[in-house]
Parts: structure tokens; C-alpha cells; sequence
């Protein structure tokens, strides 16, 4: 699975795509990673799956509520500054995306599943909290 942690960037797949941030000052690029898990929420592939929850990271980030603050979140910290607070779109974006990314159509929640680790669903619900708040 290439996962060290049930963080949402504790894993290759939303690691990578935290680089993607790099030049970024718009919240195109994490509305875009967040849209892409609501296309078939039937079945959403692993790594939208992945990009999506790293995306809404992104998001409780910016709203003051960061679920994960570490090495593999300095890129997010700085795309924060440059992006500001997202919009009350972003965040309805992100709330929708996480509920697809880790529904009954999502190959990284039957994952999570099958390895039987509860601190993965704990986790998201971290994260569902804090961008409720």
C-alpha cells in the first residue's frame, strides 16, 4: 500500500502530490484533486482516493485545524500562506470528497478494511471533525 501511517500523508501517493503545492496560490489545485473523488463515487479508485483525503488535509489546514503537522506537511503549511483561508466552497468541496474517498465505493477504504487497522477510520473522522468546525 505503500502506507507508514493512517495520516493523510502518510503514505507515497499523498506525499507526492503534496509537491504538487509547490508553485501553487490557489485552491484550483485542491479543488481539482477534490472534484476528481466525487466523479464515480461508485467507485472511486485508490490513489483519487488517497489525493482526495490529503486534498481536505489540505483544506482543515487552511481553515486552522490541521489533523497531521509534520516533515511531509511543511509543503502544505507554506501553500497555506500563499493560498489563505479556502472558501466556504472549498470546504463543502472537501466534506463531500472525504465521504467518497472512504465510502463503500472506495478501494483505499476496503483496503483500510481487509488490514484491519480501526486507527485508519479514526483518522478520518479526525479529519471529518475539523472540517466541521
Amino acid at each position: 500500500m505503500g502506507a507508514w501511517s493512517v495520516e493523510p500523508f502518510g503514505n507515497d501517493v499523498a506525499a507526492d502530490w503534496a509537491w504538487e503545492l509547490e508553485d501553487e496560490s490557489d485552491w484550483g489545485v485542491v479543488d481539482d484533486a477534490l472534484a476528481d473523488a466525487l466523479e464515480d463515487v461508485e467507485d472511486v479508485e485508490r490513489d483519487t482516493a488517497i489525493i482526495a483525503v490529503a486534498a481536505a488535509e489540505v483544506v482543515a489546514h487552511g481553515l486552522g485545524h490541521a489533523t497531521q503537522r509534520d516533515a511531509y506537511t511543511e509543503e502544505v503549511e507554506s501553500f497555506i500562506v500563499r493560498a489563505g483561508r479556502p472558501t466556504l466552497d472549498t470546504v463543502a468541496l472537501a466534506i463531500a470528497a472525504l465521504t467518497a474517498a472512504c465510502g463503500e465505493g472506495s478501494e483505499l477504504a476496503t483496503e483500510w478494511a481487509g488490514a484491519g487497522d480501526p486507527g485508519w477510520c479514526e483518522a478520518i473522522e479526525d479529519l471529518r471533525s475539523a472540517l466541521s468546525t
